[in-house]
């Protein structure tokens, strides 16, 4: 299966921006619906925002025209830019991949998980 490596969080004061990065050990990021999530401590793991094999985006509310995802098929990375950032941001983010078209932002449609990375917003 799939091994996913997410790099790119750390601590930024609120306002500021952050990039993610998730590399891919195969064409999963070409092939496959591609989403990140995020999880902040007692709180369920949310979908922030998804990607198809052909560019369709989705995100979610919370984020939406403040977090952008993209994809380089070609280094196999799935990126995660962040920018306003709120210290409700605050949380791990895991890179996810699920199959061949997206189905929504559940847990559920996704198949393979990074560890993920801690991304800290501070006011």
């Amino acid at each position: 299966q799939v091994q996913l490596v997410e790099s790119g969080g750390g601590s930024v004061q609120a306002g500021g921006s952050l990039r993610l990065s998730c590399v891919a050990s195969d064409d999963t990021v070409r092939d496959a619906c591609m989403g990140w999530f995020r999880q902040a401590p007692g709180k369920m793991r949310e979908g922030v925002a998804s990607i198809d094999s052909v560019g369709t985006t989705l995100y979610a509310d919370s984020v939406e025209a403040r977090f952008t995802i993209s994809k380089d098929t070609a280094k196999k990375t799935l990126y995660l830019q962040m920018d306003r950032l709120k210290p409700d941001d605050s949380a791990m983010y895991y890179c996810a991949a699920g199959y061949r078209w997206c189905t929504g932002l559940l847990p559920t449609g996704f198949r393979n998980w990074g560890q993920g990375t801690q991304v800290t917003v501070f006011a």
